[in-house]
């Protein structure tokens, strides 16, 4: 229920952060303003008493978000990929949320496993292992198939997370309605689709079927890339709340004293863990959108091992093109036509200035070019970006907001490898390589044939349908219908003649 019992659940998370000491280092690390500081503390001491104790031995912030539950600790696990906006002593205590949490017992996990699969765990493996990683969905136990003596990773649903998950996102829905009622502004933001998109995410993590599945489509996308696997599926041992797959032996990607020591590059792994996410998203569409440190390893021989494949983002052929445009011209400092793009794919109304927005565009990219990392303060920077959206009357476009929050995740990843990366040298070649194939002549063609192949499918339907929008179009109607119907025609003539010059244009030149 979204109704107004979440209060409740906000007041105490207010008083949670409060108990814990949270409040004040959330403020601190965002340099929040005096005024803000105050009304913080006011709204949030006075209810001190209902806030979570916590785990007293974990650093305040963690332990405050560990307290209040999942959805909490996966906003946490996406700041300690940010130590450029939190700071690095803040980063580092965060790094637990993402998969050093409280396990469950092996016995609960056993039990999940005879309820899923029934098969007795003891008569599928000769080994079972405590809980080596615990995230805040699930956990993950190593174990050794007896028919094969293969190790795997069991993957176990922690017990009644849906339930768990439902309640603070209820309440996200209830404050993000608030939000919209009390501050008019912020609608543009559409916060209610965010906690929506956020929702259906969370959705897909909770069933871990769809992650083999996604796990597998993700395996065939990116079997030919180069110092990059996944390990292999058992699908006859996973189920809803159940997931089965090969080992992966390696070292965790957040462990950089490991690395160097195993005498590994954490340059060129920084900036193989960007060109990857950015290839799978423009090249495939389909991308790994929960990218952090614990779901990464680093094999012996320097390959990089992805894991936990709950959440991934899909984006269609457009928004790609769209995307690449963008970020292509940026690398150019070509921000006009970037300001063009927006406006054509309609992320900025109509009615604002072209001209206008490309100068507001100019100042967030100028200061990027030619600097390191440690020289451009990414707080500052969204702060402006933010600015300029609410400027120019910007929409939040919730298919992109994955993409987004993925790009945040990877480039505070490559970050912790090589705090100098600069991403958009390591950006461009990738992107100019998706221009090249994406957007030109042999993109025009190849279009052109997809355009003639669908017309073909349903090229004998085409004439029955045009004869019947015209005899209906003969018949009396009001004016908005006779319109829409003569509109059907001109679509369907149009269609016709398309399909034509496509046809003409593929037996010219293939």
């Amino acid at each position: 229920m979204r109704g107004p019992h979440n209060i409740w659940r906000l007041i105490r998370t207010g008083a949670t952060f409060e108990r814990s000491g949270a409040m004040v280092v959330v403020l601190n690390a965002f340099e929040a303003p005096r005024s803000l500081r105050f009304v913080a503390r006011i709204l949030g001491a006075p209810f001190f008493w209902l806030g979570l104790k916590g785990d007293p031995s974990v650093p305040s912030l963690p332990r405050a978000l560990t307290a209040l539950g999942p959805a909490y600790i996966k906003f946490g696990q996406i700041l300690s990929t940010r130590p450029d906006v939190v700071g690095s002593e803040l980063a580092g205590q965060m790094r637990v949320l993402q998969d050093k949490l409280p396990p469950f017992p092996v016995k609960t996990a056993k039990k999940i496993f005879r309820q899923e699969l029934g098969l007795d765990p003891d008569e599928v493996f000769s080994e079972f292992s405590d809980a080596v990683a615990a995230a805040s969905i699930a956990q993950v136990h190593k174990a050794r198939l007896i028919e094969t003596g293969e190790l795997v990773a069991v993957k176990i649903l922690r017990p009644k997370i849906e339930r768990a998950f439902q309640k603070d996102i209820d309440a996200f829905y209830f404050a993000a309605r608030m939000i919209e009622i009390l501050s008019p502004s912020s609608r543009r933001l559409r916060p209610s689709d965010v906690i929506e998109h956020f929702e259906g995410v969370v959705d897909g993590e909770l069933d871990l079927r769809l992650e083999t599945s996604a796990a597998s489509e993700f395996a065939a996308n990116t079997k030919g890339d180069m110092g990059f696997s996944l390990p292999s599926l058992k699908w006859s041992l996973s189920s809803r709340r159940v997931m089965t797959m090969g080992w992966a032996e390696g070292l965790p990607m957040g462990d950089n004293d490991a690395l160097y020591a195993a005498g590994h590059d954490l340059t060129k792994l920084g900036e193989r863990v960007l060109e990857l996410f950015l290839q799978h998203a423009l090249r495939d569409g389909y991308f790994h959108a929960d990218m952090h440190q614990g779901n990464l390893k680093v094999a012996a021989n320097g390959d990089i091992i992805a894991l936990d494949f709950g959440i991934m983002g899909h984006i269609d052929e457009y928004t790609r093109r769209v995307y690449a445009e963008i970020l292509f011209g940026f690398i150019r400092k070509d921000y006009q036509r970037v300001a063009e793009v927006h406006f054509e794919a309609g992320y900025v109304p109509a009615d604002q200035d072209v001209d206008e927005f490309a100068r507001a565009l100019r100042a967030v990219g100028e200061p990027i070019f030619g600097m390191d990392a440690t020289q451009i303060s990414m707080g500052r920077l969204l702060n402006y970006l933010f600015e300029v959206t609410e400027t120019f009357g910007m929409e939040t476009r919730t298919e992109l907001i994955l993409l987004q929050r993925t790009m945040v995740v990877v480039e505070g990843v490559a970050r912790s490898l090589n705090p100098k990366i600069n991403i958009w040298e390591v950006a461009q070649p990738v992107v100019e390589s998706y221009i090249r194939k994406s957007i030109g002549p042999k993109a025009l063609f190849r279009d052109l044939a997809k355009t003639a192949s669908v017309l073909a499918r349903f090229g004998p339907r085409l004439p029955g349908l045009v004869e019947a929008a015209l005899i209906n179009q003969s018949k009396p109607a009001a004016v908005p219908s006779e319109r829409s119907k003569v509109s059907h025609v001109l679509i369907l003539l149009i269609a016709a003649a398309v399909s034509a010059c496509a046809t003409y244009l593929l037996m010219r030149f293939f």
